[in-house]
């Protein structure tokens, strides 16, 4: 569920085993396998969830292969190319920057202080957010017509910060989104399709651990892992997409900042 919600799934499970007196680390390969396959299910329900906007992003990207340019009216070719600028920047730092942050930034007590940090990044998401454009057209298509290019390598990049644990990719994303003019709706539909290749292609490139000689002895847990993470990370994106359309970040700010300042004096004490 913390994968959806703007409260870093990776500190969490960085912060939890370390409460529960679980002999588990971040960076042990087992667990890394294990955490590979509930990725890899989140991104499948993600797809599934919104599988009528990607049919339409993907005949989008098709006509403008096929044209060689984004007709000024179409929405699903406009959407779809800055889900691949947002994309390119994200996936480039994950992969020069991932292992360095994540045996620099493992340890519970610094997740604490970084999803505490996280609190009042949402916070101020809400803080600086720009008016919303009024309803009255397709959720695509004001989504399209309100992020810039720049907005979109600004929010793919800002979220490397997501490889530190107690960062949140989709807090991240969404208070990007917030910032550039879109509604806190529009800002979660574009947030979880922008996760989408993000986290299935992370997975997608880890799977092989799964089936090699890392995956002994964790495959079972995985897939249990992985099926309970698909049914919460369903229930979690109905819930959100409801809440988003009245709500705001605040309850997640308020929750980040307490729960970390609670962690970090907890394993600070110990």
């Amino acid at each position: 569920m913390s994968e959806l919600f703007p409260v870093s799934s990776l500190g969490h499970s960085v912060i939890l085993p370390r409460l529960v007196g679980w002999n588990i680390h971040q960076n042990d390969k087992f667990f890394i396998t294990f955490l590979v396959a509930t990725h890899l299910a989140t991104a499948i329900v993600l797809f599934f969830f919104f599988r009528s906007d990607w049919m339409r992003i993907f005949r989008g990207l098709g006509r403008s292969l096929r044209d060689r340019e984004i007709g000024p009216d179409d929405a699903d070719a406009k959407l779809g190319w800055l889900l691949v600028v947002g994309t390119i920047p994200a996936g480039l730092l994950g992969l020069l920057l991932e292992h360095k942050l994540r045996s620099v930034f493992a340890s519970a007590q610094s997740a604490s202080i970084f999803l505490f940090l996280n609190g009042f990044l949402l916070y101020g998401a809400e803080l600086l957010r720009r008016r919303a454009p009024e309803v009255g057209e397709e959720d695509d298509t004001r989504i399209a017509r309100t992020v810039k290019w720049r907005d979109a390598a600004l929010v793919g990049t800002a979220q490397a910060l997501a490889l530190v644990p107690g960062i949140s990719r989709s807090g991240v994303t969404i208070g990007g989104g917030l910032l550039v003019g879109l509604s806190h709706k529009d800002a979660a539909r574009f947030a979880f399709l922008l996760a989408t290749p993000i986290i299935g292609a992370a997975a997608a490139l880890k799977l092989p651990e799964l089936a090699g000689p890392d995956g002994r002895g964790v495959r079972g847990p995985a897939l249990v892992g992985a099926l309970c993470s698909a049914v919460t990370a369903y229930l979690a994106i109905r819930f959100l997409m409801r809440f988003f359309e009245t709500r705001t970040l605040v309850p997640f700010a308020v929750y980040c900042v307490a729960a970390g300042a609670a962690c970090a004096i907890y394993f600070a004490l110990q």
